[in-house]
Parts: C-alpha cells; structure tokens; sequence
C-alpha cells in the first residue's frame, strides 16, 4: 500500500496545501482575534516561553480555548499531520524513484526507508497537539513544566518536518544532475 502512495503524490500535495491554507486563514482571520493578536502555538516554531505560552491561554480565555480546541485541534489536526506524512511519504517514493540506486532497491526498502523518514515527524506532531489540547481544555494542567515540554514537542515536531523535506529536496537535486 505504501508502494502506491507515489502514484498519487500530486494529489496529495494538492490536499495537504488545501488544508494548509484553510488552517493558515483560520489562524489569521479568526484565532488571532481570540487571542488578541498572539500567534497560536503551533505557529512557534521556534518555541515559546512559559509566560508566552500563559500569556496566550490567558488572552484566548475559556470561550477561546474552546473554540481553538474543536476548531483546530478536533478537526484540522487531527487530519493534517497524517495527511503531510502520507504526502511526505510518497514525495520520497517518487523522487527517489528517479535516481538509479534508489530505484535499485527492493520495493519494501523503499516503503520502509520513507516510512521510518516521515514517521518521528507524525508521532511528534501528534504528542504536540495533545499536549497543547490538554492544555486548552484544563487551565489547571498549565503550568511553567507542561508549558515548556509543549514547546519542546513544537520544535521537535518542526526539527523532524525538515528531515524527510531534505531528503526530498536532495533527491530532487541529484535527479537533476544525472546526465
């Protein structure tokens, strides 16, 4: 099955950008009203301090929280770190398909290579958005601890991003140089 997902990478693309933009318009045009203009946390790549963190909590308020939780967090993102992975996945299949030695290797190597690429990314994603969901349905669970491991996830969750988006990104480059 996994094999497949490189026949259908341009569709792919296609969904996660549309749900991207999606998420992206609903950040600026709405969550950042509830929050009096403070970018979500998942807008933080670099992370977030304990006090930014509470400073964001504290400005969404419990209506805001609730609506971030059920707009974003129940809906979006929950679909969308599986939709980026299975997109990353079958952008490595398909670029690397192009280059002699990968194409080489036996179809299971290749799923399993992409797989174990894109996999810490997904998982990392996934332990952010409880984390942060936790911490917008129960005021009492944020504290400077829970605060900062919920950024250490965002910048985990972003660290590990960039790792199969290299490997695309050089496979592209090599398949470009083949003579």
């Amino acid at each position: 099955m996994i094999l497949r997902l490189s026949r259908h990478a341009a569709a792919l693309c296609v969904a996660t950008v549309a749900v991207f933009i999606i998420m992206t318009a609903m950040e600026f045009l709405y969550f950042r009203r509830l929050s009096g203009g403070l970018p979500s946390l998942d807008m933080r790549y670099a992370g977030f301090t304990p006090d930014e963190g509470m400073a964001w909590l504290t400005a969404l308020g419990r209506r805001g929280s609730e609506i971030i939780l059920v707009w974003h967090y129940l809906t979006f993102d929950l679909l969308f770190p599986a939709l980026l992975s299975l997109t990353m996945v079958s952008l490595i299949l398909a670029t690397g398909r192009r280059l002699k030695n990968f194409h080489a290797l036996p179809a299971q190597t290749q799923a399993t290579f992409a797989a174990v690429l894109v996999l810490p990314y997904t998982l990392a994603d996934y332990a952010q958005n409880i984390a942060v969901a936790r911490l917008l349905s129960d005021f009492l669970l944020a504290n400077p601890d829970s605060l900062s491991f919920a950024s250490a996830l965002i910048v985990t969750k972003f660290a590990l991003l960039a790792i199969p988006g290299t490997v695309i990104a050089a496979f592209i480059l090599m398949a470009q140089k083949r003579p």
